[in-house]
């Protein structure tokens, strides 16, 4: 990379950059590469419950505070390339000075079971439909509960690993933080990807959820509120995924299935155990018989 005076970059304009991240999608694209580039629109970066709150949780901790604003600005240029969030993992390609972007890699380790287990049973009960989790539409006792920065859902510092291909020597460059908040903005639009990244099935914090039932209501609230033929994600003010609903109903149908399923199969087995114990007894018996049979003739001929 060409150094200016006294071993600093020389300067590079915003439009610039932009430039140059027009040209890496473009070039990324004609490889065949698969991108999910980041686009803010307005002045925030996050507008959703869980976008903000993933936001706000990171800026809570002093670590992250001084350092996390530095990315601000890249994410709302545009410079997030892409972000790829996977259970336990973000992967970003972050354009910057360079012809080619930096590869940012983030680790975020998994809830721990004991507080999982402790977040379920806590919000048992209060959380109405899986559109209500995704929407944050929550009560505050619970949105407390899942906020907490001890016993939360949200992730701390020491649960978070940085990398990134630039050269800078900070832990957190600008690319790192610009992937830390380019998460914000793709939860508004995925919400359910935060508990991909954290390795939970958000589904176990709804109980008895009925597909039908959910859009029966959804559909009901809009005609008691005269919204007429308006979509679902209008009455719920944000943009879902159209198969969100669907999918995240099927996800909580399939467990039942397969907990039926597990309790068929160890049902079945002690059927097989029972079988086999009858079996051995009867067999022993047998030889029991037997040898009792082998006793009398023994005896009868040595008389």
């Amino acid at each position: 990379m060409a150094r200016g005076y006294y071993g600093f970059s020389p300067y590079v304009s915003v439009w610039e950059k932009k430039q140059k991240a027009e040209k890496q999608i473009k070039k990324l694209l004609k490889k065949g590469i698969k991108i999910n580039p980041i686009k803010i629109q307005g002045r925030k970066i996050a507008k959703t419950f869980w976008g903000t709150a993933w936001c706000e949780n990171l800026l809570s901790y002093s670590d992250f505070s001084n350092r996390l604003p530095r990315g601000s600005a890249y994410v709302k240029n545009g410079f997030v390339l892409d972000l790829q969030i996977s259970n336990g993992k973000i992967d970003a390609l972050v354009a910057g000075t360079r012809t080619t972007p930096y590869k940012v890699e983030i680790k975020i380790e998994k809830l721990s079971k004991p507080k999982w287990k402790k977040i379920k049973k806590e919000c048992a009960g209060k959380i109405d439909s899986l559109i209500e989790l995704l929407q944050g539409k929550l009560s505050d006792s619970v949105i407390k509960k899942i906020i907490d920065k001890k016993s939360g859902l949200f992730p701390n510092p020491k649960e978070i690993s940085l990398k990134c291909s630039c050269p800078d020597w900070a832990t957190m460059c600008k690319h790192v933080a610009a992937a830390l908040y380019a998460v914000g903005a793709r939860l508004d639009e995925s919400p359910e990807l935060f508990f991909l990244l954290r390795g939970l099935d958000y589904s176990e914090l709804v109980e008895d959820i009925d597909a039908s039932k959910v859009i029966a209501d959804t559909v009901q609230k809009g005609k008691d509120e005269n919204i007429g033929d308006m979509d679902i994600a209008d009455v719920f003010g944000i943009e879902i995924d159209d198969e969100l609903v669907v999918r995240s109903s099927k996800s909580v149908v399939k467990k039942k299935a397969a907990k039926k399923k597990v309790a068929k199969k160890k049902v079945a087995k002690k059927k097989v155990i029972k079988k086999k114990i009858v079996k051995k007894k009867v067999a022993k018996k047998k030889v029991a018989k037997k040898k009792i049979v082998k006793k009398k003739i023994v005896k009868k001929k040595k008389r």
